[in-house]
């Protein structure tokens, strides 16, 4: 069975990191070609410090992490955190490969929307690769809709980052 719940205690926020680490390297595996697009977001020492961090912005009232059990494993995660008084962002949303195909993403991403919703956002944003097409395919499934930019984006990423945005 599987269980959405928010991240509690070191335990979860341990598996939550190792859960944003495999994050990256699926983001690694599929930028080859592009190794400044990782870096500039991603880059290792500035990740460390962000997952070091955490839960960091992702606490109540402005945001929370999410994960996913099966049984005692957590096989899935997401966080959201505050933009501004009316928009929430949802970030590093993975499910591990053995998870993957049981609709646990979109399990995940509503129950982050209803939890937005409740604390009073009126709008959900977040951005993917367009590396990434199963994320794109889930969002766009979900109903969300393209978006522009909602941070800086440098030149010559513009056309590998895609966002979107989900009315509450």
């Amino acid at each position: 069975m599987i269980t959405i719940r928010p991240a509690r205690g070191d335990y979860d926020l341990a598996a939550v990191r190792d859960l944003c680490w495999a994050y990256r390297d699926i983001l690694l595996e599929r930028t080859t070609d592009l190794p400044g697009l990782v870096d500039h977001y991603y880059a290792t020492p500035i990740y460390q410090k962000l997952m070091d961090d955490l839960p960091g912005k992702h606490i109540p009232p402005d945001g929370e992490i999410f994960v996913a059990t099966e049984g005692d494993d957590i096989i899935a995660c997401g966080m959201t955190h505050r933009i501004d008084a009316e928009t929430c962002e949802i970030k590093r949303v993975y499910v591990t490969p053995e998870g993957r195909g049981k609709g646990i993403a979109r399990h995940l991403c509503k129950d982050a929307m209803t939890w937005a919703k409740a604390a009073g956002y009126k709008r959900f944003v977040l951005d993917t690769m367009v590396r990434l097409p199963e994320a794109m395919a889930l969002y766009e499934g979900m109903g969300f809709t393209r978006a522009a930019p909602y941070h800086d984006l440098p030149k010559a990423f513009i056309d590998l980052v895609v966002f979107y945005e989900h009315p509450l």
